[in-house]
C-alpha cells in the first residue's frame, strides 16, 4: 500500500503502508530508543500523537502479550524507516504489522526518517496526517492543520480507567527456574495509584517491592483516596498538557503531608503545578531510553528512559520548600524533586522503564522506605 505522512507546515513525506488501511492524526513526535517498540505502542503516555522511531529497522522481534504496558496500544501511528512484515524471536506470538493492524492503527515505512526527525528538530513538533487511502497530499495538510493542538488538552481522563480495581502482578520473569509466586497481600505496604495512563510495569515494580496496589481514576478526590487508608499514594504518568488536569493538582493539595506521595512524569509536573510552580511545552519533547539525568545530592549520573513533551519550570518553584534533586545534562530540564518537609517526590523520567535502563530503580526501594517511615 502507497502511504502519505503530511505535516501542517506543508511537508510531505511518501512511502509504503502497512498496519490498517486507514487515516490517523495527532502530534507528530520522535522516540530515539534502540529497542522496546512494543512498550512504546502501548504506553498511554503517547495518546493523541503519531510517533518516529528513529532505530532504522523496527518489527523485526515481533509482539508478545507480556511486552504490553496498556491492553491495547495508544500511539495515533507509526513511522519508520523500515518495517519487517515478519518476526523473528521465540517470544513472538504476533507480527507487529498483524498486530497494529488489528487495532486499526496505519504505518508509513520506507521514508527518509533522519529527515523527518532533522525536521522535527529545527522546527518542532508539529501536527500531522498518515494516511494510506487519500492521495491528494494538499487535502492531508489542511486536515493536519484542523488537529486541536496538545497545549491546553486534559487527555489523562480519556485515557485513565474508569473503574478501581487492584494490582498484583509482579515483574514478569522470562527466564525464570521456578512458576513465579503468588502475590502475598499480608504484611504489604498498600499503594494507592492514580491513573492518568499509568504504565504496567509501574504497578509490576510496585508489587515487586512488597505493595498492594489499588488502581483508581483520574478524577478521583483526595477524600476517596484517604478513605482506602493508603500507606502511600502514586501518582502516574499520562499524555496531554498538566495545567487542565485542575482536579488532579486539587486531589494532591489534599494529600500532601497526610501520606507519602510519588509521582512520574505527569505526576511530577502535577506536583509542580499543585505545589505553586508552573509548567511549559518543550520544543521537541524528551522520547527514548538515554537521556543522562544528573543526581544533584551526589552528582551521581543515571541514564534513563524519558517521554514527555511537558516540564516544570524550576524558577517557579524558587524560594518555595521544594528541593530539586535530579535534572537532564542534555539541555537542564528539571527531572526530580522533593518536599523539604512532607514526604513527596517526584521524578519526570521513567524509573520503571522497561526494557530499560534500570539505572532508576532504586526510587521504588525510596518509596518504599518513605513508607516504612512514615508508618512507623
Amino acid at each position: 500500500m502507497q502511504a502519505i505522512l503530511a505535516l501542517e507546515d506543508g511537508r510531505i513525506f511518501r512511502g509504503k503502508g502497512y498496519g490498517a488501511k486507514a487515516e490517523c492524526y495527532g502530534e507528530v513526535v520522535f522516540n530515539t530508543s534502540l529497542t522496546g517498540y512494543q512498550e512504546i505502542f502501548t504506553d498511554p503516555s503517547y495518546a493523541g500523537q503519531i510517533v518516529v522511531l528513529t532505530n532504522p529497522e523496527i518489527g523485526n522481534y515481533g509482539t508478545n502479550p507480556d511486552d504490553n504496558e496498556a491492553v491495547r496500544p495508544f500511539i495515533e501511528g507509526l513511522i519508520v524507516r523500515e518495517f519487517s512484515p515478519i518476526s523473528s524471536n521465540w517470544r513472538s506470538q504476533q507480527a507487529a504489522d498483524e498486530y497494529l493492524e488489528r487495532f486499526k492503527i496505519p504505518v508509513i515505512a520506507d521514508i527518509d526518517s533522519r529527515a523527518l526527525v532533522r525536521h522535527l528538530r529545527t522546527h518542532g513538533v508539529m501536527r500531522g496526517v498518515i494516511s494510506l487511502i487519500e492521495s491528494d497530499p494538499e487535502k492531508l495538510v489542511a486536515k493536519a492543520r484542523s488537529i486541536p493542538k496538545m497545549d491546553g488538552t486534559d487527555l489523562a481522563r480519556v485515557v485513565s480507567t474508569k473503574q478501581r480495581y487492584e494490582w498484583t502482578q509482579g515483574p514478569v520473569i522470562t527466564y525464570a527456574a521456578e512458576p513465579v509466586k503468588e502475590f502475598d497481600r499480608e504484611g504489604a505496604l498498600h499503594v494507592v495509584a492514580y491513573d492518568f495512563g499509568i504504565k504496567q510495569n509501574i504497578l509490576r515494580m510496585l508489587v515487586d517491592q512488597g505493595c498492594s496496589v489499588t488502581v483508581v481514576p483520574a478524577q478521583t478526590t483526595a477524600d476517596d483516596v484517604l478513605s482506602l487508608k493508603p500507606d502511600g499514594v502514586f501518582l502516574s504518568n499520562g499524555p496531554g498538557d498538566p495545567e487542565p488536569v485542575t482536579y488532579a493538582q486539587e486531589a494532591i493539595r489534599g494529600l500532601a503531608g497526610k501520606t507519602p506521595v510519588f509521582g512520574i512524569c505527569l505526576g511530577h509536573q502535577l506536583i509542580g503545578l499543585a505545589l505553586g510552580g508552573k509548567t511549559y511545552k518543550l520544543k521537541f519533547g524528551h522520547h527514548g531510553g538515554n537521556h543522562p539525568v544528573r543526581q544533584e545530592r551526589t552528582g551521581k549520573i543515571e541514564i534513563t528512559a524519558h517521554n514527555h513533551n511537558f516540564a516544570v519550570d524550576p524558577d517557579s518553584l524558587k524560594g518555595s520548600e521544594v528541593e530539586m534533586t535530579h535534572f537532564d545534562l542534555n539541555d537542564g530540564t528539571l527531572e526530580g524533586m522533593r518536599h523539604r518537609s512532607m514526604p513527596l517526590f517526584s521524578v519526570q523520567y521513567h524509573p520503571e522503564a522497561s526494557p530499560g535502563p534500570h539505572d532508576s530503580h532504586y526510587l521504588f526501594g525510596d518509596f518504599v522506605k518513605m513508607m516504612r517511615e512514615w508508618k512507623g
